[in-house]
């Protein structure tokens, strides 16, 4: 069985010279999927705009009235991390459908994945840490209101905590939300999930396989999801600017094939996205990433040749 991914690269925004943000990395990442032959072209889609409907399930009114018309303050723009363009709306849009797009093929298909998205810092009423929207949290609201799932995991493995959708989904009972993050990073505020486990700087693979094999058990039973949203964010990577954690490739490739067969083992989907990753070099982000869907790819091939 093929790896299907999404891939919002076509919809590329321009940024001034300097920004942190390495909005080349989805390009680069497309590329490498296709070079590589880790997802064939046919099966490598450009996401349709996540349907207003859906996104109005998670995000208030004024703040989309603002963004799409573009009327967002300085200030606004600032906490967002981005400044306000018309490219930055139809991207946003089209990042939250692959995820949307990925997690109703997953539910079919067992692994879906997007090369965007896991925009965890996104709230309700605003965005934050370039996080516009909130891909996974209106995924969940807009799969629910299809009557595809009820109960939901979300396991993200970000370096920084996902403050956005721990607040949306926070009085959510059918919504279980782990976070395994750095303690003393951004955000500097957490909003409490339902597991968080707070990492210190400089933790190394050892130590954080050791965790997380110890978590996952557990989240998945409490949760009892029909989907799990993997947020596989490059970040934890030694070579990140931002992560202060000292994760190897070898380390995040054994995470990733963790939580795939972590939910394998109980027969719950799984949708990808790839959330965070500033690496000094950014062969290095889009390595790890590229190395996330190489791992997806092989356990679809696992799971078809045991069929056979």
């Amino acid at each position: 069985m093929p790896l299907h991914a999404w891939s919002s690269a076509h919809y590329a925004i321009a940024l001034p010279a300097g920004h942190r943000f390495p909005i080349a990395k989805y390009a680069l990442l497309r590329e490498a999927v296709l070079a590589e032959g880790v997802v064939l072209a046919a099966h490598l889609h450009d996401p349709a705009r996540a349907p207003l409907e859906d996104v109005r399930r998670v995000h208030d009114a004024a703040y989309l009235d603002r963004l799409v018309q573009g009327t967002m303050p300085a200030a606004e723009q600032r906490r967002l991390g981005f400044p306000w363009s018309e490219g930055l709306v139809e991207r946003s849009f089209r990042a939250c459908g692959g995820t949307l797009e990925a997690a109703a093929h997953a539910l079919r298909n067992g692994i879906a994945m997007n090369l965007a998205g896991g925009t965890h810092h996104a709230f309700a009423s605003h965005g934050e840490g370039f996080c516009v929207l909130n891909d996974v949290a209106v995924a969940v609201r807009a799969l629910r209101a299809r009557g595809l799932v009820e109960r939901v995991a979300v396991i993200d493995l970000d370096v920084h905590q996902g403050n956005g959708t721990h607040a949306i989904l926070a009085d959510d009972e059918a919504s279980f939300t782990f976070s395994m993050h750095g303690g003393r990073n951004y955000p500097f505020r957490k909003v409490p999930g339902r597991l968080d486990i707070e990492l210190e700087d400089g933790t190394g693979d050892a130590e954080y396989l050791e965790r997380l094999a110890g978590a996952l058990p557990g989240v998945l039973a409490a949760a009892r999801p029909d989907i799990v949203f993997y947020l596989a964010g490059a970040d934890p990577h030694e070579g990140d600017t931002l992560g202060r954690l000292k994760l190897s490739f070898d380390g995040l490739m054994r995470r990733d094939a963790l939580v795939l067969e972590s939910a394998r083992a109980v027969g719950v989907p799984v949708a990808i996205a790839i959330a965070g990753g500033y690496g000094r070099e950014m062969d290095d982000t889009v390595r790890v990433h590229l190395n996330t869907a190489r791992i997806a790819r092989d356990f679809l091939r696992d799971e078809r040749a045991g069929m056979l």
